[in-house]
Protein backbone atom coordinates (compact mmCIF):
# COMPACT_ATOMS: atom_id res chain seq x y z
CA UNK A 1 0.00 0.00 0.00
CA UNK A 2 1.00 3.19 -0.45
CA UNK A 3 0.24 6.68 0.93
CA UNK A 4 -2.71 7.36 -1.20
CA UNK A 5 -4.21 3.87 -0.84
CA UNK A 6 -3.89 4.01 2.87
CA UNK A 7 -5.87 7.96 3.12
CA UNK A 8 -8.24 6.31 0.90
CA UNK A 9 -8.55 2.96 3.19
CA UNK A 10 -8.90 5.31 6.37
CA UNK A 11 -11.52 7.54 4.50
CA UNK A 12 -13.69 4.45 4.18
CA UNK A 13 -13.72 3.45 7.83
CA UNK A 14 -14.53 6.80 9.37
CA UNK A 15 -17.66 6.61 11.29
CA UNK A 16 -18.80 9.89 12.52
CA UNK A 17 -19.91 8.73 16.21
CA UNK A 18 -15.95 7.62 16.46
CA UNK A 19 -15.33 10.68 15.12
CA UNK A 20 -17.12 12.93 17.54
CA UNK A 21 -15.56 10.74 20.16
CA UNK A 22 -12.10 12.19 18.87
CA UNK A 23 -13.14 15.76 18.61
CA UNK A 24 -14.33 15.25 22.52
CA UNK A 25 -10.65 14.40 23.27
CA UNK A 26 -9.35 17.33 21.66
CA UNK A 27 -8.34 15.91 18.25
CA UNK A 28 -8.21 18.59 15.61
CA UNK A 29 -10.65 18.57 12.49
CA UNK A 30 -8.48 16.33 10.42
CA UNK A 31 -10.20 13.57 11.27
CA UNK A 32 -12.06 10.59 9.91
CA UNK A 33 -13.26 8.68 12.78
CA UNK A 34 -10.93 5.45 12.68
CA UNK A 35 -11.24 3.44 15.94
CA UNK A 36 -7.82 1.88 17.52
CA UNK A 37 -9.68 -1.48 16.19
CA UNK A 38 -9.09 -0.75 13.26
CA UNK A 39 -5.87 1.07 12.94
CA UNK A 40 -4.75 -2.68 14.37
CA UNK A 41 -6.11 -4.47 11.26
CA UNK A 42 -4.33 -1.82 8.97
CA UNK A 43 -0.95 -2.45 10.91
CA UNK A 44 -1.09 -6.01 10.28
CA UNK A 45 -1.62 -5.96 7.13
CA UNK A 46 1.25 -3.12 6.85
CA UNK A 47 3.15 -4.82 9.53
CA UNK A 48 6.72 -2.51 9.39
CA UNK A 49 7.29 0.23 6.62
CA UNK A 50 9.26 3.40 7.80
CA UNK A 51 9.25 4.74 4.09
CA UNK A 52 5.12 5.21 4.47
CA UNK A 53 5.26 6.06 7.93
CA UNK A 54 7.11 9.43 7.00
CA UNK A 55 4.29 10.14 4.33
CA UNK A 56 1.66 9.22 6.42
CA UNK A 57 2.50 11.40 9.47
CA UNK A 58 2.88 14.25 7.02
CA UNK A 59 -0.57 14.20 5.82
CA UNK A 60 -1.23 15.78 9.42
CA UNK A 61 -4.50 13.57 9.51
CA UNK A 62 -4.71 12.12 12.86
CA UNK A 63 -5.74 8.39 12.21
CA UNK A 64 -2.88 8.71 9.45
CA UNK A 65 -0.03 9.69 12.20
CA UNK A 66 -1.70 7.22 14.46
CA UNK A 67 -1.04 4.16 12.15
CA UNK A 68 2.54 6.47 11.41
CA UNK A 69 3.48 5.55 14.83
CA UNK A 70 2.24 1.91 14.77
CA UNK A 71 3.94 1.23 11.79
CA UNK A 72 7.35 2.85 11.72
CA UNK A 73 11.04 1.44 12.62
CA UNK A 74 12.13 2.39 15.51
CA UNK A 75 15.71 1.28 14.08
CA UNK A 76 15.95 3.68 11.52
CA UNK A 77 14.52 6.82 13.73
CA UNK A 78 16.57 9.69 13.35
CA UNK A 79 17.01 12.19 15.93
CA UNK A 80 16.03 14.86 13.04
CA UNK A 81 13.07 12.87 12.19
CA UNK A 82 11.91 12.58 16.02
CA UNK A 83 12.01 16.13 16.47
CA UNK A 84 9.83 17.02 13.16
CA UNK A 85 7.33 14.42 14.14
CA UNK A 86 7.09 16.23 17.60
CA UNK A 87 6.52 19.30 16.60
CA UNK A 88 3.43 18.31 14.17
CA UNK A 89 2.05 16.91 17.94
CA UNK A 90 -0.94 18.54 18.52
CA UNK A 91 -3.12 16.14 21.14
CA UNK A 92 -2.45 14.12 23.51
CA UNK A 93 -3.29 10.79 21.82
CA UNK A 94 -0.09 11.96 18.61
CA UNK A 95 2.14 12.56 22.01
CA UNK A 96 0.98 8.72 23.32
CA UNK A 97 1.98 7.31 20.01
CA UNK A 98 5.00 9.15 19.67
CA UNK A 99 6.35 8.68 23.22
CA UNK A 100 5.63 4.53 22.66
CA UNK A 101 7.75 4.72 19.21
CA UNK A 102 10.23 7.20 20.56
CA UNK A 103 11.00 4.74 23.49
CA UNK A 104 12.42 1.95 21.28
CA UNK A 105 14.82 3.91 19.45
CA UNK A 106 18.46 4.13 20.57
CA UNK A 107 17.77 8.31 21.57
CA UNK A 108 15.00 7.91 23.67
CA UNK A 109 16.99 8.90 26.72
CA UNK A 110 18.74 11.78 25.34
CA UNK A 111 15.31 12.23 23.97
CA UNK A 112 13.16 12.38 27.53
CA UNK A 113 15.91 14.58 29.11
CA UNK A 114 15.65 17.11 25.86
CA UNK A 115 11.75 17.08 25.80
CA UNK A 116 10.62 16.88 29.58
CA UNK A 117 12.28 20.45 29.78
CA UNK A 118 9.77 21.86 26.48
CA UNK A 119 7.61 24.86 26.70
CA UNK A 120 5.59 23.25 24.92
CA UNK A 121 2.31 21.08 26.41
CA UNK A 122 2.39 18.06 23.55
CA UNK A 123 6.77 17.60 23.54
CA UNK A 124 6.78 17.94 27.27
CA UNK A 125 4.04 15.19 27.89
CA UNK A 126 6.01 13.24 25.16
CA UNK A 127 8.93 12.91 26.97
CA UNK A 128 7.73 12.45 30.47
CA UNK A 129 5.82 9.04 28.54
CA UNK A 130 9.31 8.45 26.84
CA UNK A 131 10.83 8.51 30.73
CA UNK A 132 7.84 6.31 31.89
CA UNK A 133 8.84 3.56 29.11
CA UNK A 134 12.34 3.69 30.00
CA UNK A 135 11.40 2.82 33.57
CA UNK A 136 9.91 -0.23 32.35
CA UNK A 137 11.59 -1.35 29.08
CA UNK A 138 15.52 -0.29 29.77
CA UNK A 139 17.41 -2.29 32.35
CA UNK A 140 20.99 -0.88 31.66
CA UNK A 141 19.79 2.39 32.91
CA UNK A 142 21.09 2.90 36.57
CA UNK A 143 18.60 4.12 39.18
CA UNK A 144 20.37 7.13 39.43
CA UNK A 145 19.00 8.00 36.09
CA UNK A 146 15.50 8.76 37.21
CA UNK A 147 16.10 10.43 40.56
CA UNK A 148 16.88 13.52 39.26
CA UNK A 149 13.37 13.07 37.50
CA UNK A 150 11.63 12.30 40.48
CA UNK A 151 12.92 15.44 42.03
CA UNK A 152 11.45 17.76 39.52
CA UNK A 153 7.89 15.31 39.47
CA UNK A 154 8.00 16.44 43.60
CA UNK A 155 9.01 20.15 43.46
CA UNK A 156 7.04 21.25 40.06
CA UNK A 157 4.25 18.65 38.73
CA UNK A 158 1.64 21.08 40.15
CA UNK A 159 2.66 24.07 38.18
CA UNK A 160 3.06 22.05 34.86
CA UNK A 161 0.65 22.27 31.80
CA UNK A 162 -2.23 20.38 32.04
CA UNK A 163 -0.99 17.10 30.08
CA UNK A 164 2.23 17.02 31.05
CA UNK A 165 1.11 16.87 34.85
CA UNK A 166 -0.95 13.57 33.79
CA UNK A 167 2.49 12.70 31.89
CA UNK A 168 4.74 13.53 34.96
CA UNK A 169 2.15 11.68 37.33
CA UNK A 170 2.38 8.84 34.60
CA UNK A 171 5.97 8.68 34.72
CA UNK A 172 5.95 8.22 38.51
CA UNK A 173 4.28 5.18 38.36
CA UNK A 174 6.68 3.89 35.55
CA UNK A 175 9.54 4.98 37.66
CA UNK A 176 8.15 3.26 40.92
CA UNK A 177 7.25 0.23 38.94
CA UNK A 178 10.88 -0.36 38.19
CA UNK A 179 12.24 -1.67 41.52
CA UNK A 180 12.03 -1.57 45.61
CA UNK A 181 14.50 0.77 46.06
CA UNK A 182 13.09 3.16 43.33
CA UNK A 183 9.50 2.06 44.37
CA UNK A 184 10.01 3.73 47.82
CA UNK A 185 11.34 7.10 46.47
CA UNK A 186 8.21 7.10 43.97
CA UNK A 187 5.81 6.33 47.32
CA UNK A 188 7.25 8.79 49.12
CA UNK A 189 6.92 11.72 46.34
CA UNK A 190 3.64 10.44 45.79
CA UNK A 191 2.92 11.44 49.49
CA UNK A 192 4.33 14.53 49.27
CA UNK A 193 2.34 15.94 46.03
CA UNK A 194 -0.90 14.39 46.82
CA UNK A 195 -3.90 14.23 44.56
CA UNK A 196 -2.71 15.86 40.82
CA UNK A 197 -5.44 17.65 39.26
CA UNK A 198 -6.28 17.35 35.78
CA UNK A 199 -8.67 18.75 33.05
CA UNK A 200 -9.92 15.48 30.85
CA UNK A 201 -12.79 18.19 29.05
CA UNK A 202 -15.55 16.36 28.36
CA UNK A 203 -14.67 12.99 28.63
CA UNK A 204 -14.76 10.22 31.13
CA UNK A 205 -10.79 9.67 31.51
CA UNK A 206 -9.32 9.58 35.24
CA UNK A 207 -6.15 10.72 36.61
CA UNK A 208 -5.01 7.25 38.39
CA UNK A 209 -3.89 7.82 41.95
CA UNK A 210 0.44 6.74 41.73
CA UNK A 211 0.49 5.23 45.17
CA UNK A 212 -2.54 2.84 44.37
CA UNK A 213 -0.51 1.60 40.86
CA UNK A 214 2.70 1.56 42.31
CA UNK A 215 1.43 -0.84 44.98
CA UNK A 216 -0.80 -2.61 42.49
CA UNK A 217 2.38 -3.48 40.32
CA UNK A 218 4.13 -4.37 42.99
CA UNK A 219 1.40 -7.00 44.81
CA UNK A 220 1.17 -8.29 41.17
CA UNK A 221 5.04 -8.67 40.68
CA UNK A 222 5.38 -10.53 43.98
CA UNK A 223 2.27 -12.82 43.08
CA UNK A 224 3.91 -13.57 39.49
CA UNK A 225 7.29 -14.01 41.29
CA UNK A 226 5.76 -16.56 44.13
CA UNK A 227 4.07 -18.89 41.38
CA UNK A 228 7.38 -18.83 39.75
Amino acid sequence: MNDRDVIRELKSLGAEQTRKTYLRHGVGDKVFGVSYAQLGKLQKKIKVDHGLAGKLWATGFHEAQILAAMIADPAQMSAKEIDTWARSVSNYMQSDALAGLVSKTRFAAATAEKWTRSNDEWIGSAGWQVLSWLAQRDATLPDSFFLSYLETIENKIHEAMNRVRYAMNGALIGIGSRNIKLEKKALAVAAKIGKVKVDHGDTACKTPDAASYIRKTAAYKMAKAARG
